[in-house]
This record gives C-alpha cells, sequence and structure tokens, in this order.
C-alpha cells in the first residue's frame, strides 16, 4: 500500500471499529477477565492469494499497540487449505474485538486478489496491463485497488481527483470530444494542475478528433469489437497510450489483449468477487 493512502486506511478502520464495536464488545467483557492472556492464528479454508496480512497487523496494533503479530505468509502469495498465515498475542478481548474486522478486510482482499490473478493469468504474454476501475465498495477503494495490485494487475485512478477521464457523457455535454478536450486543457492551464488526460472514443473518427485537439495521453476505446481495436490501434500508432474498456468478458480478454492494447480496464476485478474463506482460531 501507498504510504499516501495509509491515512485512508486509518479513517476507514476507525469507522468499522465504530461500527463494530460501539460502546464496548458487551459479550466479551462479561465472560472473558480483562487481564486474559491469549494467542490466535489465521488460518486458510480455501485456496487463493492471501491479501490484507499488512492491513490486519494495522487494526491489531490500532486496539493494542502491545499485540505481538507474527508474519509467516506475505501478502501476494498463494495459498492452500490449511496454511497459517500469522499469529497475534496479547488481551483476548482485544483479539475477540479485532477478529471480525480483520476477517471482513482480508476475506474481501484475498477475494479480489485471486480473482486478479485468475484475469492477469488470461493475458500473461502479451504487452497488457489488467487496470481495475472506480467500481469499489465505497469508503474501501484502498484496498480493493491495493489487493488488485497484490493479485498482479495494476490500478487506473484512483479517484476524480487524480486524473481527467471523458466519458461519453462529459463528452456529450461539452459538444463533442473536441470541444471536451480543448475545455480541460484550458482547465488544468487555469488551475496550474499537471494532471493526465484521457479520452473515450466510440468510433474511429473520434480518434481524429482527439488528436486534432492534442495534449492527451491516453486513449479508452468504448466498446470496441476486437477487429476494431486493431484497426484503432494502428491510427493510434505509439501517439498516445491506449486502453480498452467495456463488455470485455473472462472468454474474450485474451482476443483483446492481443490486439496490442496496452490496458484493459475490468471493473469485475473489485465489483464481482468471491471472499475467500478464512477464520481466526484460538490457539491452544
Amino acid at each position: 500500500m501507498e504510504k499516501k493512502y495509509e491515512p485512508f486506511v486509518q479513517d476507514l478502520i476507525e469507522l468499522a471499529i465504530a461500527e463494530d464495536i460501539g460502546d464496548g464488545d458487551h459479550t466479551s467483557l462479561s465472560t472473558i477477565p480483562a487481564d486474559q492472556r491469549g494467542r490466535m492464528k489465521l488460518l486458510v479454508k480455501q485456496d487463493g492469494i492471501i491479501a490484507g496480512v499488512e492491513i490486519a497487523e494495522m487494526v491489531f496494533k490500532r486496539l493494542d499497540p502491545s499485540m505481538k503479530f507474527e508474519k509467516l505468509i506475505d501478502d501476494g502469495t498463494p495459498v492452500k487449505v490449511g496454511d497459517i498465515v500469522f499469529y497475534v498475542e496479547g488481551r483476548v478481548i482485544t483479539l475477540l474485538q479485532a477478529e471480525r474486522l480483520v476477517l471482513n478486510i482480508m476475506q474481501r482482499m484475498s477475494g479480489v486478489a485471486t480473482q486478479t490473478t485468475d484475469y492477469v493469468k488470461l493475458v500473461e504474454g502479451t504487452k497488457t496491463t489488467l487496470i481495475d476501475t472506480r467500481k469499489t465498495t465505497p469508503g474501501m477503494r484502498v484496498l480493493d485497488k491495493t489487493a488488485v495490485k497484490i493479485g498482479g494487475g495494476g490500478n487506473h485512478r484512483m479517484g476524480l481527483f487524480d486524473m481527467i477521464l471523458l466519458k461519453d457523457n462529459h463528452i456529450d455535454f461539452s459538444g463533442g470530444v473536441y470541444n471536451a478536450v480543448m475545455k480541460a486543457k484550458a482547465y488544468l492551464k487555469e488551475k496550474g494542475k499537471d494532471l493526465p488526460i484521457e479520452v473515450e472514443v466510440r468510433t474511429l473518427e473520434d480518434i481524429d478528433e482527439v488528436f486534432r485537439a492534442g495534449g492527451v495521453d491516453r486513449i479508452m476505446l468504448d466498446n470496441f469489437t476486437p477487429e476494431l481495436s486493431k484497426e484503432a490501434v494502428k491510427k493510434i500508432a505509439g501517439r498516445a497510450e491506449i486502453e480498452s474498456s467495456g463488455g470485455i468478458t473472462k472468454n474474450t480478454l485474451r482476443e483483446y489483449a492481443e490486439t496490442g492494447v496496452d490496458f484493459i480496464s475490468v471493473g469485475a476485478l473489485t465489483h464481482q468477487i468471491k471472499s475467500l474463506d478464512l477464520s481466526l482460531k484460538a490457539v491452544e
């Protein structure tokens, strides 16, 4: 996880604690002595790619800085049923308070990483990088995108603040591709901002309009067929990065990668995933 995004994760952890613990874990407080210490292990119950170990340690240390965290398996490692990812030792009440928070985060992140790895394997040997989208769980985007990278994919923009991405609605409301690009460039100049510009195109003619305006870093081919994508790649010919997007499935992913595009953005990496089965168990 990039250091600049750590504040987002800290805020997420605070929200998760408030949401789950509230004014106290009354079940644990009523049954466990305050000074009782214990040890737990994270057990893998389904094969996949593990992700979120770093975040789990942050959760434990937030609830009790004296927690002892022993990592056995790093983020991004393939795991199988029965593997132990880490041991953690501390006050039992704190371990129980952290249990569901850690599992919710790690199961989802591991699911995203596992799915990403499956998709990445389909484009091996091509020049194409698979990237995510903004189709993420609100508030969990940093974790979703971190999990994509752990799984071998790449990240698109983090949000609306770090790239100009002129999509179909921006273009239609602006009066066309050329107008939209010119307005975006004027805005960046006026505000003194240095952001990359990407433009979504729907036809080969739109590409001509992009280059007439100039100053664009990446062109997104929206819902192009593989055959049309090949024509677009020849037309752009190294003058900008090329991204394919829209309607691309596991069955067609390889075909699109072989057209020579630089990136394929896949929303399913983060919004159509199955969480990986993990559990935190007491160690005798």
